[in-house]
């Protein structure tokens, strides 16, 4: 550029040295000025990420410690683990199922011994299978300060330590006494603890001071690094007993609790910076050429001001093209927006050849209103951008990712007929969603739910593809979320029905007519009624009886099962009232739930209608037990406060879990009525069936079979310990002047034999 100036005549030189030397000097100085701050900012970003991963692999190496303390209240802090310990002989398969086996397979913990009052090991357990007691002698010497410790022994370095754990509020309960601690065994880094085994109640008597102890053992060097590398997004994380990184690694070093060096984890740290680098130095190598260019053009400019004109053209060109930009693409993410994602997807439609297909999708984040309530918008604005980058990484440019707007995504992809492109891009998105996100400082946890439809399978008009794919959206979140649901006519059919389901149900509920509750009797295992179960029932005007299968989801998408729940409630409470001898179970929905006073109103509900809580049973799916949100444990602890008894419906068909039946105080577990059909059928179904009525016997919980239908199935339930059973072998649902009926033929004690007054399938 230089050579154009100084072939210039000596009349010029002035203009060069006053001129275009400060000038270039000047655009020079600014340039190596801006690549050193991207140069600075790329390292500073690299060190940050590195740092962070640091810390975060030693959180979670400690973490690790307290998490074995958490696993073992789960059956150390136990009636039946102190009783059936003391037995002699000793049940191995008992405290296998229990305790040794249950926690490899359930937590992945290695090894895991019990001890005697003497600390002498009573039962051993490597891996998934019982082992010799003797193994405890390789551990012996390491763990003897840490049993003297819990043990109270005043030479013990840990008894300070477990004097302060003892009072500690960190683990569920408060009566845990334990000892946790990051220790070497066998020349590898392992967190151990050890607890006392004690009884969870005041019924069952323990010495005190010669309690079982449950030690366990999780060895950091096996599957936790596995772990620890998905949990973490952490690459190539590797232990080794020496500091031998590679090029490129980092290592965090492994103590004990004494001091103690073990070894080190070693990994590749994640380095954005390098990446964001790799993106923009050829972007930021040619703006820089490109300024060059345009400083040469300006000096040029000022020595022909003729070409002042071309110049102002030229900035307005630039000026409308940023315009533009702006107005096809989303500010937050740089995504094209929803007047470019039209725009593509009308081409793509136009432009579609025989063999092709074109693919839309709707996503749609889940749980982001709640990552916005806890954490705040710039939280949601960062999880946004978080999405759209790694929805970006999984394409290439012939996809369109668009942003609608909030956390509504759009994807057209165009692929061959017939193939499955559009479902594998759909399951790599869900993979992606799934993985945590680091938000201003905070790790959370979202999913998506994917709308999908075909095109030309589905149409081929822009307005019906994305209506059909807000259809299919509209499914996947109904069905559990975190999924992709494919669009198909019998979803277009059903939303028709479920708009018109619910304008009918609102009327229904606004005038009463129409609306029923009908009530299906629980028979004890001596063959008498001992409760009825409200169940509601519709009688459409126009369209006949409308199965509950139909309506109650509808009332549940929409929002109308909390008045519906109330009114039957109601109707529940003064039908109870005629039979002071039954209970009454009254279904209960999450989405009643997530009210914040639903446990005052459901009280205020039966003592306006003069009910019993003693009277009334609540029965609850496993769903409203996952979601542990704090207004559910709050809502069940309220009502059975206040007197109700709590069911757990439908168990076994979805995450049942010893630890909810711990934690929520279930009086009542209601087994499914699709194992009960399967009985004589082959497959599993009378096995579990056993196993929940153990469970349910040993955690002194009523079980409660549904669906009989035969004498077969009443047999079996009744030999294998069943409390009550339910079903049309007994009675239908029928209606209050029914039951009434039936009971006024009763005996004095009002106790109805089903035999003589139910017969099968012959009333409702």
């Amino acid at each position: 550029m230089l050579s154009i100036f100084l072939s210039s005549d000596r009349a010029e030189r002035p203009f060069i040295r006053g001129v275009l030397l400060p000038v270039v000097l000047v655009a020079f100085a600014t340039l190596a000025m801006g690549a050193g701050a991207i140069l600075w900012a790329v390292n500073r970003s690299n060190d940050i990420s590195a740092e962070r991963q640091l810390r975060t692999t030693e959180a979670s190496i400690r973490a690790a410690v307290q998490e074995l303390a958490q696993q073992q209240e789960m059956v150390a802090i136990w009636d039946d683990a102190v009783v059936e310990l003391n037995k002699r002989p000793l049940d191995l398969k008992w405290v296998d199922a229990n305790f040794g086996v249950w926690l490899n397979k359930t937590f992945g913990q290695d090894e895991i011994y019990i001890l005697d009052e003497r600390n002498e090991p009573l039962v051993a357990t490597v891996g998934s299978s019982r082992v010799a007691a003797e193994e405890y002698e390789r551990i012996r010497a390491s763990v003897s300060d840490l049993i003297a410790g819990i043990r109270g022994a005043p030479e013990s370095l840990h008894r300070a330590h477990v004097e302060d754990l003892a009072t500690a509020s960190y683990l569920k309960t408060g009566q845990a006494v334990h000892d946790a601690h990051l220790l070497e065994l066998n020349g590898r880094p392992a967190a151990v603890s050890v607890m006392k085994i004690i009884p969870e109640s005041e019924d069952v008597p323990y010495p005190h001071g010669r309690e079982f102890l449950l030690l366990s053992i999780r060895f950091l060097d096996g599957s936790f690094i596995t772990h620890l590398s998905e949990q973490n997004l952490i690459d190539g994380l590797r232990f080794s007993s020496t500091d031998t990184p590679q090029l490129g690694e980092v290592s965090v070093p492994v103590k004990s609790d004494v001091g103690h060096r073990i070894g080190y984890f070693i990994w590749n740290p994640e380095l954005p910076g390098d990446r964001v680098l790799r993106s923009i130095g050829p972007v930021m190598a040619a703006a820089a050429a490109m300024i060059l260019l345009l400083l040469g053009a300006l000096v040029r400019r000022l020595r022909h001001s003729t070409k002042t004109l071309e110049r102002t053209v030229l900035e307005l060109k630039a000026s409308e093209a940023q315009a533009h930009h702006l107005a096809f693409h989303d500010v937050l993410t740089g995504l094209p927006n929803r007047a470019l994602f039209a725009d593509r997807l009308d081409h793509a439609i136009a432009q579609m050849k025989n063999g092709e297909q074109v693919a839309v999708m709707m996503l749609d984040l889940d749980r982001f209103k709640h990552v916005n309530d806890t954490l705040g918008h710039h939280a949601g604005d960062s999880l946004i951008q978080e999405f759209a980058a790694r929805l970006s990484k999984l394409v290439d440019g012939e996809v369109t990712i668009t942003r609608l707007g909030g956390d509504e995504f759009a994807v057209v992809q165009t692929s061959e007929a017939g193939s499955d492109a559009p479902q594998v891009l759909c399951e790599r998105i869900l993979a992606a969603s799934t993985q945590p996100y680091d938000v201003i400082g905070n790790q959370v946890f979202v999913g998506v739910s994917i709308g999908l439809v075909l095109a030309p399978e589905a149409g081929l008009d822009r307005i019906e593809l994305l209506r059909k794919a807000d259809i299919a959206l509209y499914r996947a979140k109904g069905e559990g979320r975190n999924c992709y649901r494919l669009f198909t006519p019998e979803m277009d059919e059903t939303i028709n029905v479920s708009r018109v389901i619910e304008e009918d149900l609102r009327a229904a509920l606004a005038t009463g007519e129409g609306l029923e509750v009908a009530y299906q009797p629980q028979i004890s295992q001596g063959g008498t009624v001992v409760g009825v179960e409200a169940l509601a029932r519709w009688h459409h005007p126009t369209r006949g009886y409308i199965q509950p299968s139909q309506f109650i989801p509808v009332a549940e998408q929409t929002g109308l099962i909390v008045p519906l729940g109330e009114w039957i409630l109601r109707q529940a409470c003064m039908a109870s009232r005629r039979w002071p001898d039954l209970f009454v179970s009254v279904n209960l929905s999450p989405v009643q739930f997530r009210l914040g006073d639903f446990a005052s109103r459901l009280i205020a509900i039966v003592r306006e209608c003069g009910g019993h809580p003693q009277r009334i049973e609540l029965e609850v799916t496993e769903g409203v037990l996952l979601e542990e949100d704090g207004r559910t444990t709050d809502a069940l602890r309220k009502l059975r406060e206040a007197g109700f008894r709590i069911a757990l419906d439908d168990f076994g068909t979805g995450y049942s879990s010893l630890g909810y039946l711990h934690r929520f105080e279930v009086d009542k577990i209601k087994i499914d009525r699709s194992f009960t059909q399967s009985l004589g059928q082959g497959g599993k179904a009378a096995t579990v069936i056993k196993a929940i009525v153990a469970l349910g016997h040993a955690m002194s919980i009523t079980v409660t079979a549904e669906g009989v239908e035969t004498e077969t199935q009443r047999n079996f339930l009744d030999t294998a310990g069943c409390n009550e059973m339910q079903g049309f072998l007994f009675s239908k649902a029928v209606s209050e002047e029914q039951i009434v009926r039936l009971l006024s033929r009763s005996s004095s004690n009002r106790a109805v034999h089903y035999a003589n007054t139910f017969p099968a399938r012959s009333i409702g």
